[in-house]
């Protein structure tokens, strides 16, 4: 009966809320392991509180009608900024509306639940940290989410150092993220050699300030790494993230369990 318990899935609700998607899936806690379909829809436009709230609502309710959502249901969604107190304070990939709302509050009215908030990078780091790719390292851990834009996650001893935001710094003259995210790899229409060539100077100089002992990427980019992994050099291993695309779902399951360290 014990070894029963021990491997019933501990559920919880993921919610990524990217620049251009909004994916949701129920997740087991205990294992990372997502117990439900994956549902995605385009992030809307503009991305306004009131407009990604529907959306939310209309992925949830997707999930919900392929398999109950028990009551008290714990219920996560990161978000692509700066958040604290449950509140967007940076919106370089979102609508400048969400400075002004309880992002929580929106949330939660849109699925009838209480809705706990993170920033997307952060909680990919959570899932890679606990249960993927980082499992076990203490040292410093940087993961870097690569898409719409460049999120970023910092971990030292296991820890979080939350909201970096290193995609938001200076790098050659631009802002990095606008010259080295995925999207800006398809805009540019860049070889993935000709985008590792320009994204290796930029783990160079996160190199030079953190000196991490793993680098994780994540995001979009995740699912080509064996495309543009040897272009890259560093002093630190350089990993694809374990759940790809889905760390965000996972890592924003895990931080509404409270389960955010490992």
């Amino acid at each position: 009966m014990l070894a029963l318990m021990a491997d019933t899935p501990r559920p919880a609700l993921g919610i990524d809320v990217g620049g251009t998607g909004v994916k949701a899936a129920l997740v087991d806690v205990g294992s990372g392991e997502l117990i439900s379909k994956r549902v995605r829809q385009k992030t809307p436009i503009p991305a306004t509180p009131d407009a990604v709230a529907v959306t939310v609502g209309e992925v949830v309710a997707q999930i919900a009608a392929d398999q109950p959502l028990p009551a008290g249901l714990p219920c996560g969604c990161g978000l692509p900024g700066v958040v604290k107190g449950g509140r967007v304070l940076t919106v370089a990939n979102i609508d400048q509306g969400w400075l002004t709302v309880s992002a929580e509050e929106i949330l939660g009215e849109a699925i009838g639940r209480r809705v706990v908030t993170i920033n997307d990078a952060d909680a990919a780091g959570i899932a890679e940290l606990r249960l993927g790719a980082g499992v076990g390292q203490l040292g410093t851990v940087l993961l870097l989410t690569v898409g719409t834009g460049i999120g970023s996650a910092l971990f030292t001893a296991g820890r979080l150092v939350p909201n970096t935001e290193f995609g938001q710094l200076e790098y050659k003259g631009f802002v990095a993220e606008r010259e080295l995210s995925g999207t800006a790899r398809d805009r540019r229409d860049l070889s993935w050699a000709e985008w590792a060539t320009e994204f290796d100077g930029y783990i160079a100089r996160m190199e030079d300030h953190f000196w991490p002992d793993l680098i994780i990427l994540g995001g979009g980019v995740s699912k080509s790494f064996a495309k543009f992994a040897h272009l890259l050099h560093s002093r630190a291993q350089i990993v694809p993230a374990h759940f790809l695309n889905s760390s965000g779902i996972i890592g924003a399951a895990l931080w509404a369990a409270g389960l955010e360290e490992g």
